[in-house]
């Protein structure tokens, strides 16, 4: 028994788009090759977007999945297998469109509610599945429906609340649905209406005015608020102007407001009435007559000197009888001067302030808008300074000045001049200060400045302030007399000098150690300085640099020389002197010595002479270097007259002038002990060694 899957395929009828509502059938076919005629077992599964929705075993080469109420949650992609004797055959995929919704059924847990109650509304879906979005609408007459949109993801119903309010007679809700489909949203019919009938709790408050809404000042005006109620608890009643709230009571349908009606009273009223979530309102406008203008308040100057003599006058245009006063404003309170309408006074600096002018007329009072006196004191004559104190600057500092005056009336106005030049307006209080940046070598003098105030006696002058310009050093150097190497014992002269810098200068020698050692410092009126140091020692080798600074504060360090004090002529002399007698010693104690040794071991058949060589037979020159040296010098000769020599002095003469001379010249390096270069020289030895004839 062989067998073969040529191809699984799955269809639908009547189609791929149906209707909603209408029959709809989904076969699985397979179409398989036998050898021969034999029953064969199908195992069908149909998936829709994925998942299993149904299966059947049977001989057949087809299988039908039938759906008698096509919704449109059947709307999607369907494929199916076949398996048979362990054999798998696959479908391709078909999207089947299920177009339109079932209709929605709506609900309310109210028919009659009151105004600032809640609605609970139930919309719902049986035959279709999530996700859903619902959609709620509220109907009143004569105005656009309120929607709400609720989604849902997991069930086929939602349910939502609406707040009835304030006008809201007769309602009417519906909903429909909408779910998301691979053409774009299917969208349901709209569900049946409910109808919800609103009662209200209140009535809307009635608010009147006695005598009328057009009042005059100084008439008494009431105000009457008023409502009806289905239920006394919780009823509010509130009178308010604008935002400020006049009035109020509670658990009462009525209240009242009286008061002496005056122009600022003219505007908006609002009478609301509130219970629970449930508020209502009535506004009234009033309109309060002038009785009389304000008064206003003049001055003969606004402006003056102390002491002089000062004029106010309240007045009313086009009204007379009126009571007046005159007030002057404090921030600790009004200050009542006078209870007429002129005052006149003698003014001081106290005076300064703000003034008013109050009128009475039937106990309405109506003030004046305020008018601004200032009383002014003379400045006193400036004083110009720095700020840091000292009258000087260093050169390329800014330098800061301050102007101030003791006495006068603010404001003031400084004015600083450099020279001639203005170069500043400042107004202020007491002082004001000025930044120099643009400090010269030239700019030692010359600054001023002004104060003047509102007082008629003028301007005021400072005196003028000099400002000293203080040069920074610039290039200090260190040179010495003698210069490198200086003899133990001698003197030696320091000269520290600087390119440029305001005197007086502060010199100091110093000498490199560890810590380094302040050796002389001066001060002088002077771009250099001299410090003689005696008798040099060995320990005053080193290296030394000088520094110098002035008022700038700024210390500038020489570059550092080197002093070697080496020995004095007569020293080296002396050390010469004495290697040369101790190398003398030495050598005859040796000589003494090997001689004596020879004697004792040849015995007395030998016979030794010497003669130390004459200075016109042997000749020494020595060429000494400048430092302590190790010096050679010295002649003699051995005569062996081990086998035949002759020991007469005839014989000895001939053998002296005939012996042969041989000369030799030495090249020999010495060294300094006291770190001097390395020096070369020739030191030439003659030397005379006379032999037998043997």
């Amino acid at each position: 028994q062989v067998f073969t899957f040529n191809r699984v395929e799955i269809r639908v009828q009547p189609s791929v788009k149906v209707k909603n509502g209408a029959p709809m059938s989904i076969i699985c076919h397979a179409d398989i090759s036998k050898n021969s005629d034999f029953q064969l077992k199908h195992n069908f599964t149909i998936f829709k977007d994925g998942k299993l929705v149904f299966m059947t075993v049977s001989d057949k080469e087809d299988a039908w999945y039938e759906i008698p109420v096509a919704k449109s949650s059947d709307t999607g992609d369907y494929e199916c297998t076949v398996k048979a004797d362990g054999k798998l055959g696959f479908s391709n995929s078909i999207y089947v469109w299920v177009a339109g919704m079932t209709k929605p059924i709506l609900t309310a847990d109210k028919k009659e509610v009151l105004e600032g109650e809640v609605v609970k509304l139930r919309c719902e879906l049986p035959e279709e599945v999530p996700p859903l979005e619902f959609f709620f609408r509220k109907i009143k007459t004569n105005s656009a429906p309120k929607e709400k949109r609720v989604p849902e993801q997991n069930q086929n119903f939602s349910e939502v609340e609406y707040y009835v309010e304030e006008g809201d007679n007769i309602l009417q809700f519906d909903c429909f649905a909408k779910r998301q489909v691979r053409s774009g949203w299917e969208s349901s019919k709209h569900s049946n209406k409910t109808l919800v009938t609103v009662k209200e709790p209140f009535t809307k408050p009635t608010l009147i005015t006695k005598p009328s809404s057009n009042v005059t000042e100084g008439d008494q005006i009431e105000f009457e608020c008023s409502t009806v109620v289905a239920q006394m608890h919780g009823i509010e009643v509130i009178f308010q102007k604008n935002r400020t709230i006049l009035n109020s009571v509670r658990d009462k349908t009525f209240l009242n407001y009286s008061t002496v009606a005056i122009q600022e009273d003219s505007g908006e009223y609002l009478c609301k009435v509130e219970q629970g979530a449930v508020s209502k309102t009535t506004k009234l406008n009033v309109f309060v007559s002038e009785l009389f203008p304000k008064p206003t308040l003049s001055a003969s100057m606004t402006k003056l000197d102390e002491s002089k003599d000062l004029i106010l006058s309240c007045s009313i245009n086009g009204f007379r009888g009126a009571n007046f006063s005159i007030i002057r404003k404090s921030s600790s309170g009004n200050i009542l001067l006078n209870n007429s309408r002129v005052l006149a006074i003698k003014v001081n600096v106290n005076d300064t302030g703000s003034y008013t002018c109050k009128a009475e007329v039937k106990g309405i009072v109506k003030e004046s808008k305020p008018v601004r006196i200032n009383v002014y004191a003379p400045v006193s004559k400036p004083t110009l300074s720095v700020v840091s104190g000292s009258p000087e600057v260093v050169l390329g500092k800014p330098l800061q000045l301050i102007c101030h005056s003791v006495m006068g009336t603010p404001p003031i106005t400084f004015t600083f001049y450099k020279g001639d030049e203005i170069k500043k307006n400042v107004t202020n209080d007491t002082y004001a200060t000025f930044l120099d940046e643009d400090i010269g070598l030239n700019d030692n003098g010359g600054y001023k400045c002004d104060a003047r105030n509102n007082h008629s006696s003028g301007v005021k002058t400072s005196n003028i302030l000099n400002v000293t310009v203080i040069v920074p050093i610039r290039d200090a150097s260190l040179g010495s007399v003698p210069y490198g190497e200086v003899e133990v014992g001698s003197d030696t002269a320091f000269l520290c000098s600087v390119r440029e810098g305001s005197w007086p200068i502060h010199f100091k020698f110093f000498k490199k150690t560890d810590p380094e050692v302040l050796l002389h410092e001066v001060r002088e009126y002077s771009h250099r300085t001299i410090w003689h140091k005696k008798t040099m020692k060995r320990k005053d080798t080193g290296t030394y640099y000088c520094m110098a600074s002035n008022r700038a504060s700024v210390g500038v360090r020489s570059r550092p020389i080197t002093i070697s004090v080496i020995l004095a002529a007569w020293q080296k002399g002396v050390i010469a002197a004495f290697v040369l007698t101790a190398m003398a010693g030495a050598g005859a104690v040796a000589l003494w010595w090997f001689l004596r040794k020879k004697k004792k071991a040849k015995g007395p058949s030998m016979e030794m002479s010497g003669s130390a060589l004459s200075p016109n037979l042997t000749n020494e020159k020595l060429t000494r270097q400048p430092s302590d040296g190790n010096y050679y010098s010295g002649s003699g000769y051995i005569e062996d007259n081990e086998n035949h020599m002759k020991s007469t002095d005839e014989s000895k003469g001939p053998d002296l002038e005939s012996a042969e001379v041989d000369y030799t010249e030495v090249e020999v390096s010495t060294l300094d002990p006291h770190r001097a270069p390395e020096q070369k020289g020739t030191e030439t030895v003659y030397s005379e060694i006379r032999k037998s004839n043997n």
